[in-house]
């Protein structure tokens, strides 16, 4: 399936170094171009111009991951304080599991 973005989490960033991914966590810090987010472990987000995340907010980040495992955002969304950060760590779980479904078979 070209273009499919795989969703993750941080405990996934080492299979997809250079690709582009789909992360959604807790906004905990902001310091310049460099925000720091939790996805079920701590992500570095290396922010573009049109950034506009919170501390304290759930966000969607759509970006590559670096070598380093950092994420170079290409895009972002913000999902505000009340949103269900378990729910979409249990949909990271399911489309890993059954990737076949959701990706295809690359």
């Amino acid at each position: 399936m070209p273009g499919a973005t795989p969703r993750v989490t941080q405990q996934y960033l080492e299979n997809f170094r250079d690709r582009v991914v789909r992360i959604v966590g807790k906004v905990t810090k902001l310091n310049g171009d460099t925000a720091i987010i939790d996805a079920n472990g701590t992500v570095k987000i290396t922010l573009n111009r049109e950034a506009n995340l919170a501390v304290g907010h759930a966000a969607e980040i759509v970006g590559r991951v670096q070598p380093d495992l950092s994420i170079l955002m290409l895009g972002s969304t913000d999902f505000g304080t009340d949103f269900n950060l378990n729910a979409a760590a249990a949909v990271v779980e399911a489309t890993h599991r059954w990737k076949e479904i959701f990706y295809g078979d690359d």
